[in-house]
């Protein structure tokens, strides 16, 4: 049996109170979508919840040629700018950027 998943709770306007994010599957796939149409020319795009599926931490990692020339810091604010909506009911972000072995 699966445990219950802690979610952070954020307060929304007007005192209502909402769970955090997109839980689990869901926004992983959301985010995997968004990447993939941002980086059309990627080999490989992997999304991982890692707040147990709260929708929280996202551990991203994305193989282009988009990245080839580009320093690390770079590439890292490609992604931030592609999720920027998404980013911001996110607690964090991991990226792990790569360029394909030619």
């Amino acid at each position: 049996a699966m445990g219950w998943k802690h979610c952070g709770v954020i307060p929304l306007r007007g005192g209502q109170r909402g769970v955090l994010g997109a839980a689990g599957a869901d926004g992983e796939e959301r985010v995997s979508r968004v990447l993939r149409e941002k980086f059309p020319r990627a080999s490989a795009i992997r999304v991982v919840d890692i707040s147990g599926g709260c929708g929280a931490m996202y551990e991203i990692h994305i193989e282009s040629e988009e990245f080839r020339e580009k320093r690390t810091v770079q590439q890292h604010q490609m992604v931030n700018q592609a999720l920027s909506e998404e980013i911001k009911s996110m607690h964090g972000l991991r990226i792990f950027t790569s360029v394909p072995k030619t």
